[in-house]
């Protein structure tokens, strides 16, 4: 036995050998290329440091960070039949939705919930495009009644948050049909003269675009999201011309009329506290610690 090669070299080498590194530390930015790691990702809510770009922001998380403590309380969704036209493609409906469950962590494409944004109340609701490119199906239009219903049951404005890529196709007409629905949803809110706040996240297309996603009050837009209907892909083979550059981004709706605000994600905890109590009629928030009282010599400093 060679003492040197059988042991001292192996007992070397493991103090040397490179550890195994898990795949999930890093994430890369897809519009710079850049890695970064994802608590410094995380902390900065999910937006790139080197770029500014707003990567995708699941629903939890989302909401931790734009509730006051990261505290909510979901709002129950009626859950639709399952899979009623039976359809079948190269999987079948059912196969796709227990996938998506599986590697999502969410039972469907919309989160509900209600809890308290720098001590204003307000009712939420974030699609997921993680889940099935957020696709609008019945539960979804479920989820957006349950969200009115509780905002109307409360007299609280509901902010909605958008990611879609369309109608659920593996739904037929059914999915189509949430356009109405929802729609008489929004209407709800406003018979109640209830705010309704819309944020459009990238990507905003199809089906939503032409119902709930562009009938808010106000329209909120993150830097560089992609909104529209049809594609510019679609557009452009179409009418045969070159469209616009950014065409169909948020900065260039911004500036032809069709959104009110582009706002970094970073603000717009703020920016939709100080719109939504514009809109009710309420002091301008507090700069105060959210988690205690309010500091009485603090009352003269607004939320710039």
């Amino acid at each position: 036995m060679n003492w040197i090669s059988n042991y001292v070299r192996p007992k070397i080498n493991s103090l040397f050998s490179r550890r195994e590194v898990p795949e999930n530390l890093w994430s890369k930015c897809g519009e710079c290329g850049t890695m970064l790691f994802h608590r410094e990702l995380s902390d900065n809510l999910n937006v790139c440091p080197n770029c500014e770009h707003h990567m995708s922001f699941k629903p939890r998380d989302r909401f931790k960070a734009l509730f006051d403590d990261g505290l909510f309380f979901e709002v129950e969704v009626l859950d639709p039949t399952v899979d009623p036209l039976k359809f079948k493609d190269q999987k079948k409906y059912t196969d796709r939705l227990k996938t998506a469950t599986k590697v999502v962590g969410e039972k469907e494409a919309m989160l509900i919930a209600e809890g308290e944004i720098m001590r204003t109340p307000v009712v939420g609701a974030c699609q997921d495009f993680s889940f099935m490119g957020g696709s609008m199906g019945m539960y979804v239009g479920n989820a957006i009644i349950a969200a009115a219903e509780r905002a109307i049951k409360l007299k609280r404005p509901l902010v909605l948050f958008s990611a879609a890529g369309g109608a659920r196709m593996q739904e037929g007409i059914l999915s189509l049909m949430q356009m109405p629905r929802t729609t008489v949803a929004v209407e709800m809110l406003r018979e109640a003269r209830l705010p309704y706040i819309v944020v459009l996240t990238h990507p905003t297309t199809g089906g939503v675009t032409a119902s709930y996603a562009m009938l808010g009050d106000v329209h909120i837009a993150e830097p560089n999201a992609l909104i529209c209907f049809a594609g510019p892909r679609v557009i452009e083979q179409t009418i045969r011309e070159k469209l616009p550059e950014g065409f169909q981004r948020a900065e260039y709706l911004l500036d032809h009329g069709m959104l009110d605000r582009v706002v970094h994600r970073k603000n717009i905890r703020e920016e939709l506290v100080s719109i939504i109590r514009m809109l009710t009629k309420q002091p301008r928030a507090i700069k105060a610690d959210i988690a205690g009282p309010i500091d009485q010599k603090k009352q003269d400093q607004p939320v710039e």
